[in-house]
């Protein structure tokens, strides 16, 4: 099991190679595997690149996020200028169905809200509006829709984790309640957890994952 040292070193590592000049604006703590981030950055971008730099680092059970976005004179914008990026960026991105999700910002912070019928939709909305000038952070409150439900859905999750070459499907254990799928196991790093919640979502009538992976980097060593 790696220390807690070992990690705050990796994740500073990692903070140097993936932010480069900004790495220093970061601090890093950790704690029983737990990594806090804080610092000041001055885009909200920056600091989501700061926490999946974190997420990467083996050993690495969760992130605390504790930046805060300060935006320079050059980047602010009003919130209405904001809401109008954030919905030309919904209506550009053709697997959003933008009458579906509305949008409301205040002082910088988005809110989206609405209801879509994929988990892929959901997170890409998100995501559209993550690098838009003057946002300082998003609230994701859309839902998902349960489209269809089948009979198969272990058997469709299964599938996928035997296509991806990150996620061992034999150490992972698929229980379904209705439209919920929850996840036991283990995996070895908080990358392959979050892949196979992500495999877990894409599959048709799923609308919540409950991931209880359990990260044990020794599971794998030989």
């Amino acid at each position: 099991m790696r220390t807690d040292a070992e990690i705050q070193k990796d994740v500073m590592e990692e903070l140097r190679w993936e932010l480069v000049q900004h790495s220093n604006e970061i601090g890093v703590a950790v704690k029983n595997s737990v990594v806090t981030l804080s610092g000041v950055v001055d885009t909200y971008s920056r600091k989501l690149e700061a926490e999946h730099a974190a997420k990467k680092v083996l050993g690495v059970k969760a992130v605390a996020q504790e930046i805060i976005v300060k935006l320079t004179e050059h980047g602010k914008k009003t919130d209405a200028e904001i809401a109008s990026a954030v919905l030309n960026a919904l209506k550009w991105h053709s697997s959003i169905p933008e009458d579906k999700v509305q949008v409301k910002v205040e002082k910088g912070w988005v809110t989206l809200d609405g209801q879509v019928d994929w988990d892929f939709q959901r997170v890409y909305s998100k995501s559209s509006v993550e690098n838009l000038e003057g946002v300082v952070g998003i609230s994701n409150n859309i839902k998902l829709a349960p489209k269809l439900k089948t009979a198969d859905v272990k058997n469709k999750i299964f599938a996928a984790f035997h296509r991806s070459a990150t996620l061992d499907s034999e150490n992972i254990l698929i229980a379904s309640e209705g439209t919920k799928v929850i996840l036991s196991g283990k995996v070895r790093s908080f990358v392959e957890k979050k892949d196979a919640e992500r495999a877990a979502y894409l599959a048709p009538g799923v609308t919540e994952v409950e991931n209880k992976l359990m990260i044990d980097t020794e599971v794998y060593s030989y």
